[in-house]
């Protein structure tokens, strides 16, 4: 579904990305881990269309068409998504109209407003969010573990063939991951949707199984295998791979 060729990336001038080689199929996990400024964030904001992320070299295939140089939104509507390691406060916007407007432009339909209502709440309470997170403005005072319930919301209401998901259990209690690693499994178990799971630790994915994970270092994947990588690195560290 997500076939990333030979991606070379800049940012400001700075080479970041050096030639990255991934595939993402369709019900699939695939973990990428690696140490602070080792380039995962990038990955995820340039597959997105980030302007500010410089492709320079390779290309990016999805469902068979390439995206290289597509706009964000378009790719949006393709079907991928990014759920980010810092969502922003929109005050002013509530959840529900965020989440209704962009299903509205996604989707390209005008669904009514008790319809989408309807979804909403199904899809809150799989995510045990209160009802009344919904008229709450889009992360103004939201805990760390409300952001991230946030993001994992959309991902329930837009319901993408590839998410990208760039550190989701940051600012998590127990709690919250426990809750969001439900949603990102029941998601996925649904829709078969793909996923790019971005972590620096194993603990989220003792709760969201991975098929494959790949060790990124300086822009570079160095080592991918199957689930017993991550306990590797959980074991030895970064130091082992570098």
């Amino acid at each position: 579904m997500l076939s990333i060729k030979d991606l070379h990336v800049s940012v400001e001038g700075k080479e970041i990305l050096k030639g990255i080689n991934l595939e993402i199929n369709l019900n699939e996990i695939n973990a990428l881990m690696g140490p602070n400024g080792s380039g995962k964030s990038t990955l995820g904001c340039a597959l997105m269309g980030h302007p500010n992320y410089k492709i320079t070299k390779g290309q990016i295939i999805f469902n068979g068409q390439d995206i290289t140089n597509l706009s964000v939104d378009k790719r949006a509507r393709l079907g991928l998504f990014l759920g980010f390691q810092h969502p922003l406060e929109i005050p002013g916007v509530s959840v529900s109209n965020f989440l209704r407007t962009a299903l509205n432009s996604i989707s390209g339909e005008k669904i009514s407003v008790l319809d989408f209502y309807k979804v909403l709440r199904e899809k809150m309470d799989v995510l045990k969010i209160d009802n009344k997170f919904a008229d709450r403005y889009l992360n103004e005072g939201f805990s760390g573990g409300e952001k991230k319930r946030a993001e994992i919301l959309q991902l329930a209401i837009l319901k993408p063939k590839i998410a990208i998901l760039d550190e989701t259990d940051s600012g998590t209690d127990i709690d919250a991951l426990k809750t969001i690693s439900h949603g990102i499994n029941k998601i996925k178990q649904e829709n078969e949707m793909g996923c790019l799971l971005i972590t620096h630790y194993n603990r989220i994915l003792n709760y969201v199984k991975p098929d494959k994970v790949h060790v990124m270092i300086d822009g570079k994947i160095v080592k991918s295998g199957g689930p017993e990588l991550a306990l590797e690195l959980e074991e030895k560290g970064y130091e082992n791979f570098k």
